[in-house]
């Protein structure tokens, strides 16, 4: 059998523009993917029910997090899996349990810090709100306020000539709380009442939330040329887009006949990597491994199946890096710079910070070189420390060799970050090859 022959071009980055602007949370993002998954022919199953084994696609929803496979024709118990892993989660700010404040004449929203954001990317910004709402009946609503909501005003200089001098400082208690409105007569259940008639609810419905700003601003195409791209929460739904996108390639391209798959395809997009990881949907939870090894079972497999699988898999975690930023280029290692436009980037750190190592760089060169894609090498300035993915995780909770990669980008954890319009679908292109096994 050939190869897919599947080439993503300008067309992926379109739709990744799309892609963005749908999902200003993680619920949104899985939603999303699954209803692309649901139009090539995947079927979502409960963890509650019992699976088969027969083949096709299905995939898992679980919070902020999704799982997704797809079972080729004739594969055995111990066929090994090639997954794609990614986050769906982004710094941003999220609404308190008790979210009706205000002082001075001004109403507005209690906030706490999530994740690592660059604050002041925060300020004076159009925000809107966005999650999920848990309803009286024990179902879930999701909610997009898609239009200017919430804005979190920065301090005039004239009242604080010092930051010219000294640069700003904000404290993440006092300086990050957003208004959205006028008015001393700041009652409990203004928000939730506010949302409740935005989503044709019930007052008194809402009996719980998880709800988090985003920036209104539409993702554009920037530059001269219209090289690059700017939008919110590339870190890290750019790679879950592309994951998706290639892995509704793989399984279209097995259903047709024009490959013959040896392994067994994985989309899994975890929440909470931007804080460590440890909850139900995180890396660092169970669900990858009891979808893989539930999987194996369906299968008719055993104990020994399961370990045969697991130790012929191999996971790419994909994940934005860093590329060389022109103003501050000593803060990157002096012979690894990433250009944005040269392709994904391979990231390696010793000290496992990423979980690469030279066989693990060998599976991703040879997927690029298939795919006919250039790819470049990411490591930290040893003066500077270096961040982590899940990538680590991965590899150490199930044994699996785990290969860090992803798309080099500027100003990541700003509420609007920056990558080369090329790079996200060079990274799909490459994804296709890998899953191809």
């Amino acid at each position: 059998m050939s190869s897919t022959g599947a080439r993503f071009d300008r067309g992926h980055t379109d739709d990744l523009m799309t892609f963005l602007a749908a999902s200003p949370s993680p619920y949104h993002a899985v939603a999303n993917a699954a209803e692309r998954l649901e139009k090539a022919g995947f079927r979502q199953v409960a963890e509650t029910d019992a699976w088969d084994g027969t083949a096709g696609g299905r995939y898992v929803l679980r919070g902020g997090a999704i799982v997704a496979w797809y079972v080729p024709e004739g594969a055995e118990p111990h066929t090994p899996f090639r997954i794609v892993g990614a986050h769906t989660d982004s710094p941003n700010l999220r609404v308190k349990p008790l979210p009706d404040s205000g002082a001075h004449g001004w109403r507005q929203v209690a906030v706490e810090i999530y994740g690592g954001p660059l604050l002041n990317s925060w300020l004076d910004r159009d925000l809107g709100l966005a999650g999920r709402l848990s309803l009286r009946d024990g179902s879930t609503r999701l909610v997009n306020i898609d239009r200017p909501l919430l804005r979190v005003p920065q301090l005039a200089i004239h009242l604080d000539r010092s930051v010219s001098s000294e640069g700003l400082k904000l404290d993440k208690q006092r300086h990050l709380q957003p208004i959205w409105g006028l008015g001393n007569d700041v009652r409990d259940g203004d928000l939730i009442a506010f949302l409740e008639r935005e989503s044709g609810l019930d007052s008194g419905a809402v009996t719980g939330w998880d709800l988090m700003t985003h920036s209104v601003e539409a993702p554009a195409y920037l530059g001269r040329d219209k090289e690059l791209v700017a939008g919110p929460r590339m870190d890290n739904l750019l790679s879950v887009h592309a994951a998706t996108a290639a892995l509704v390639a793989i399984a279209t391209a097995d259903a047709a006949g024009d490959v013959a798959l040896p392994c067994i395809p994985v989309l899994a997009a975890f929440d909470h990597e931007e804080n460590g990881s440890q909850s139900d949907t995180g890396a660092d939870g169970p669900l990858l491994g009891s979808v893989l090894e539930r999987s194996v079972f369906a299968r008719g497999g055993s104990y020994e199946d399961r370990a045969r699988a697991f130790a012929g898999s191999v996971c790419l975690s994909s994940d934005t890096g860093h590329a060389v930023h022109p103003n501050y280029a000593e803060r990157h290692d002096p012979t690894h710079h990433p250009r944005a436009g040269g392709g994904p980037i391979l990231k390696v750190n010793v000290n496992n910070r990423y979980a690469t190592d030279g066989s693990g760089r060998a599976v991703f060169a040879a997927a690029c070189d298939k795919a006919g894609v250039p790819f470049q090498s990411f490591v930290s300035n040893n003066s500077m420390p270096c961040g982590t993915t899940i990538g680590p995780i991965t590899a150490a909770r199930h044994g699996i060799k785990t290969v860090d990669i992803g798309v080099a980008i500027l100003s990541m954890h700003s509420a609007r970050e920056l990558c080369a319009a090329d790079d996200p679908y060079l990274l799909a292109n490459s994804l296709v090859a890998f899953l191809e096994g």
